[in-house]
């Protein structure tokens, strides 16, 4: 059988090896190493190289099956390897130059891309994947790209060009608003050189597999029971319009007309920012009437909470109150927080062992949905299990 064939990467850190296994780079795209930017050329666009991707196309298979034969597995046929082989000698597909001075195959780096690193949900879902990664032998290196579509098409370029093994995006905001395949494009692009994981959001397109909790589902049963309870005035509030802000608002309005009930367009806020007292103000400028309330985040149903208690309103005896990602504030406030849990550590699970499958040549299927659960704790007082 042919020896193990990889292509090395190459993971720049400040210090030496064997240090800190996390490379952090701000929004604006600049690493802390000068030395690091020039040699990667950041701003002057990627040197097109031959991938994987194209790998197999030349060759007439799967990206899984050149990965295969990359990595010496014995689930490949004599004849498809042979001919994969030929591929790689005839197209250049050769490992890196740098990386075999050092003598090894290949430093083991993902690519992990973040909108905003001091979002509870990001930083969380970083440092599971980052565990997940370490544990496994892989550093890793983070990259905060902001909302803005040329930055965050800047940032997954800016990784590519220091050889990840696999690119990670943490955040529905990377699936675009779904106005425009064009929102999305860059990640298809990106595919072309290396595995990518999308979770929260879904991005069809091949070498792309996306992790999704079910916002929908979750947010339908909520509703549910906040009818059966009663609640007629349920206020949806969200301060995005991203894949994940849409699957949760059409959960909502699911449950409304499962009910028989109309979608009523006051109760549908939309909030500048998920910050407690931005909320609060929004509210308070707004003067609704409502008997419940479903936040796409748990600082958003905490800003309704004070609301209510300002305004003498009983929570949970005049209205419910449900927060989402079920984060460390849903236990800092009084009453404590019921909140939906996105199961963000189990989606990171996920999204490290789909790397890893994928990197060792397995097929591994484009899309996969994880059921959130309700933590109920004193802002509600629902009927049933959950």
């Amino acid at each position: 059988m042919a020896a193990p064939y990889r292509q090395p990467q190459i993971l720049f850190c400040a210090g030496v090896k064997g240090e800190p296994a996390i490379t952090f780079i701000p929004e604006n795209g600049i690493s802390s190493s000068a030395a690091d930017e020039q040699f990667c050329g950041f701003g002057t666009g990627i040197m097109k190289h031959t991938n994987i991707y194209d790998i197999a196309k030349m060759a007439g298979v799967s990206i899984a099956t050149v990965s295969r034969v990359v990595n010496g597995s014995d689930k490949v046929s004599e004849r498809t390897r042979e001919r994969v082989l030929k591929v790689i000698e005839e197209s250049g597909y050769t490992p890196n130059v740098f990386a075999q001075g050092l003598g090894l195959d290949t430093m083991h780096v993902i690519g992990i891309v973040v909108p905003d690193i001091s979002d509870n949900y990001m930083s969380s879902a970083v440092s599971f994947l980052e565990a997940g990664f370490r544990k496994n032998g892989y550093d890793v290196i983070l990259g905060c790209s902001g909302f803005d579509l040329k930055n965050k098409s800047k940032h997954v370029n800016f990784l590519l060009s220091k050889k990840i093994d696999a690119l990670v995006l943490v955040g529905s905001t990377y699936a675009g608003s779904g106005k425009s395949a064009a929102e999305t494009d860059y990640i298809r692009e990106a595919a072309k050189q290396v595995p990518v994981i999308v979770i929260n959001g879904i991005v069809k397109g091949d070498n792309i597999h996306s992790f999704v909790c079910d916002d929908r589902g979750a947010v339908y049963s909520v509703g549910t029971r906040l009818i059966a309870k009663g609640r007629r005035r349920i206020l949806f509030i969200t301060d995005s319009h991203s894949y994940s802000a849409q699957q949760k608002l059409a959960g909502y309005k699911d449950a409304l007309s499962a009910a028989g009930l109309p979608a009523q367009r006051d109760l549908i806020v939309h909030a500048h920012h998920n910050r407690v007292h931005e909320t609060l103000d929004l509210l308070s400028d707004l003067s609704l009437d409502f008997d419940s309330a479903v936040a796409t985040d748990d600082a958003m149903a905490i800003g309704i909470l004070k609301y209510c208690t300002g305004r003498g309103i009983r929570v949970p005896e005049d209205c419910d109150i449900i927060g989402y990602n079920n984060s460390s504030l849903a236990i800092c406030c009084t009453p404590e927080l019921t909140s939906i849990d996105s199961r963000i550590e189990r989606l990171s699970e996920e999204a490290v062992d789909g790397v890893l499958r994928i990197l060792s040549g397995e097929e591994v299927p484009p899309q996969a949905t994880v059921p959130c659960s309700l933590v109920e704790r004193k802002t509600t007082a629902l009927l049933g299990d959950h």
